[in-house]
């Protein structure tokens, strides 16, 4: 074995899309997943949390899987790894559980070797390993990403989110996986409907990086993707059409959904009975979910190096203790 180390890191859920920005914008938020890894005589697994069961605990996890592309990429050999893993990112819910878990694999595997890649290789790989740059980048990078994909190389732009903005998430107790979110779409649209997007991308990423709020309730209209899902989650249409007369500045589904995102201006004073709308609303149609209010993450996925323990589970939630969401 080599003297490679241990990593460490901590990636943050994303939002994708918000409303209009289908496949390019992304947001960090504030819910975790930790990652630990080091090289081992023979490949294991520690998986924690409730999301993490059902995940495979062999070569083909995505953990390994994408850490073996950093090292075939670094031009080193690892091929036997212990790998640690706590989350509280919901599978698919729509908050970029697998971008999280591709980041933070790719950052781990980096690290592990002495970081011979750089943030934008890293992008890149992280990007077609996930087709598209938008929850990749915020879970990367931190802040708010508007970011283009042209097949191999991704570029983007960070944006700090603005002050006095809040996000409002209703998770609804329900998997909506991608592939079938993105197969109820049409596979072409007309001029109209594309600018009518293309306007409120622009007029949003603009009011988001000069903080005008106000802005944000027409910029988060969509006719690409929204109306299309809408069928796939119930109570979607109400809150969509009702929610800023309860409070939000905008809604939008979440990536691909179920979970909705609203944004909130910190100082409205209806943010209960906003709660309140949105579990209320799915409850009508009789669908569990939760609310959670997410700050913004200004910071991307963080790695540090530690000195190697034999990946003692214990010193792995012993770590993440104090910092798990209750």
């Amino acid at each position: 074995m080599s003297n490679y180390g241990r990593s460490r890191v901590k990636v943050p859920a994303s939002t994708a899309n918000l409303g209009p920005g289908f496949d390019t914008l992304g947001m960090a938020l504030s819910l975790y997943a930790w990652i630990e890894m080091e090289e081992a005589p023979e490949t294991i697994f520690h998986l924690y949390g409730d999301e993490m069961k059902g995940v495979p605990q062999d070569k083909s996890n995505l953990l390994y899987q994408v850490a073996q592309m950093v090292f075939a990429e670094a031009g080193v050999s690892v091929p036997e790894l212990s790998i640690s893993m706590y989350s509280e990112i919901p599978l698919a819910r729509g908050l970029g559980s697998s971008a999280s878990a591709i980041v933070g694999a790719l950052a781990a595997a980096n690290a592990m070797i002495g970081s011979p890649l750089d943030n934008a290789k890293l992008f890149n790989m992280a990007t077609a390993l996930e087709k598209h740059p938008d929850n990749v980048g915020a879970s990367l990078f931190g802040g708010i990403i508007t970011a283009v994909w042209d097949g191999v190389e991704a570029d983007y732009i960070r944006l700090d989110s603005p002050e006095n903005l809040e996000v409002l998430v209703v998770i609804p107790e329900f998997e909506l996986a991608t592939t079938k979110a993105r197969g109820v779409l049409p596979a072409e649209v007309t001029v109209r409907d594309a600018v009518y997007n293309i306007s409120r991308t622009s007029l949003l990423t603009a009011a988001l990086a000069s903080g005008r709020l106000d802005m944000i309730g027409k910029a988060m209209q969509d006719r690409l993707h929204q109306p299309y899902r809408a069928p796939l989650v119930p109570g979607m249409e109400k809150l969509l059409a009702e929610a800023p007369q309860h409070g939000a500045l905008g809604i939008a589904l979440s990536g691909a959904g179920p979970t909705l995102l609203a944004f909130v201006d910190g100082r409205e004073s209806r943010k209960a009975e906003l709660e309140a709308f949105l579990k209320e609303t799915m409850q009508e149609h009789g669908i569990p979910a939760r609310t959670c209010w997410l700050p913004a993450c200004a910071e991307g996925v963080t790695a540090e190096v530690l000195p190697r323990t034999g990946m003692q589970s214990e010193s792995f939630l012993d770590m993440i203790k104090g910092e798990v969401r209750s």
